[in-house]
């Protein structure tokens, strides 16, 4: 089975000969050697380009580097950086010369390059390349330069960055069908990571997330951030797990942490193993923004995994709370379809029983925004009921421009405008329509 990956594939596509050095990021094992290798290299056979003239190299492939030592002995061709165990890194002078042999004959060539950071000064030597108009450069990358939405400025603001997350529910559905509600409730426990979406049952989903956990993402940062206390940024990490959609920031953390394993952090430390979770992007912020006052507040602010999966291994599987997912599988559909996505707060002052008035901050869950269009959207587990009608209505209802305010609750629900204007409108409806917010 394989998953299409529309969406990408056709930024992807859009970017081909624009003279930029094409950067695919995103969480590690949600796709991206394959889009470039298989995905993106059908495209380019299928649209009349010649194998020959498409250079495929993975550096962490053995045949591949073996392949340059047919041109250069080994020990020219590898270097062993000291103190790091089975690491090396490719002479870029001696993969020039191979990139130079084998474009020697005239016509435009596409490289498609993977786990480029083994490559030695890799954002010169693909610098280097654009000087020369046959060349068309795709690359991705997984170290901590790659995992990191600083990527572009390594290459002085010639790299053009297409972020892959992993599967959305759509594109899972659309691929192996069933029955709907069944397919989201494996959505939410198990995320979108593909070869966990391919394993079959709850066992081996449940334990190829706790080992992918384990040994590539937790293990990647503690090495190469060189953490030393191990305990402590695991333990960080399950509190963070488990606050998801909660507004918090560093102080709040720690304070959690003194509470519940009854030791002390810095804050300091909180936020650096913060940024570490970011840069690696397992986690994503939402900061907070005054609608009204059109600004950004500053802390507190939401923290959302990147896949659910991931972060119900992190917490072994034992908090299903639904009402968070939901708003963590939102966040994340939203900045699927290229949204920024903030959490919105309204303020509103109201006569309290002094007779003075005091002011109120009332939450929008997302205010998402893309050019023109911005939209105020609530997640929304039921509105059964007229209590729980009026609190997700109140915020929106305090909202004065003309933007789409939204509601999606969990149950289904074909979209339609309440007597406030609100469009209200079904999980499942939301996520199998792409268009749906124009509804």
């Amino acid at each position: 089975m394989e998953f299409a990956r529309e969406e990408k594939l056709n930024e992807l596509i859009s970017k081909e000969n624009n003279h930029l050095i094409k950067i695919v990021t995103g969480i590690r094992r949600c796709g991206k050697s394959y889009l470039l290798g298989h995905i993106f290299k059908r495209y380019l056979l299928e649209k009349g380009i010649s194998e020959k003239y498409i250079i495929e190299f993975a550096f962490d492939f053995g045949d591949d580097v073996d392949r340059l030592d047919v041109y250069f002995p080994e020990e020219e061709t590898r270097i062993h950086v000291k103190g790091t165990k089975n690491e090396y890194v490719i002479n870029a002078k001696k993969f020039r010369a191979y990139i130079k042999d084998k474009t020697k004959e005239a016509g435009r060539y596409y490289l498609l390059l993977d786990e480029v950071q083994k490559l030695d000064n890799f954002a010169e030597t693909l610098n280097g390349f654009l000087r020369y108009d046959y060349l068309d450069v795709y690359v991705t990358g997984s170290n901590s330069k790659f995992l990191s939405a600083d990527i572009a400025t390594e290459f002085r603001g010639r790299g053009d960055v297409v972020s892959l997350q992993p599967l959305t529910f759509k594109e899972i559905f659309d691929a192996i069908g069933g029955d709907k509600r069944d397919v989201l409730e494996e959505y939410l426990r198990y995320g979108g990571l593909p070869l966990c979406v391919l394993a079959a049952g709850d066992q081996n989903k449940e334990h190829y997330l706790s080992a992918a956990y384990e040994t590539i993402y937790e293990k990647d940062i503690i090495d190469r951030k060189r953490i030393k206390n191990t305990t402590e940024f695991r333990e960080l990490v399950e509190i963070v797990s488990s606050s998801v959609g909660t507004l918090t920031n560093p102080q709040k953390i720690a304070d959690t942490f003194k509470t519940r394993e009854h030791s002390a952090i810095q804050v300091n430390t909180v936020q650096r193993y913060l940024s570490f979770l970011e840069d690696a992007f397992i986690v994503k912020t939402a900061k907070r923004y005054n609608i009204k006052g059109r600004k950004y507040i500053g802390a507190p602010c939401k923290y959302y995994f990147s896949d659910l999966g991931v972060r119900n291994a992190v917490i072994g599987f034992r908090q299903h709370e639904k009402t968070h997912l939901m708003e963590n599988l939102l966040f994340n559909e939203l900045l699927h379809r290229g949204y920024n996505v903030d959490v919105g707060i309204v303020e509103k002052y109201a006569l309290n029983a002094t007779g003075s008035y005091s002011k109120k901050n009332l939450e929008v869950d997302y205010v998402a925004v893309k050019g023109s269009q911005r939209y105020y959207i609530q997640s929304a587990y039921s509105i059964e009921d007229d209590m729980k009608k009026e609190q997700e209505e109140r915020s929106l209802c305090e909202i004065d421009d003309s933007f789409k305010k939204i509601i999606i609750i969990y149950d289904s629900a074909k979209p339609y405008y309440n007597d406030n204007g609100f469009l209200i409108i079904g999980l499942l409806e939301f996520l199998l329509d792409e268009n749906s917010l124009q509804f």
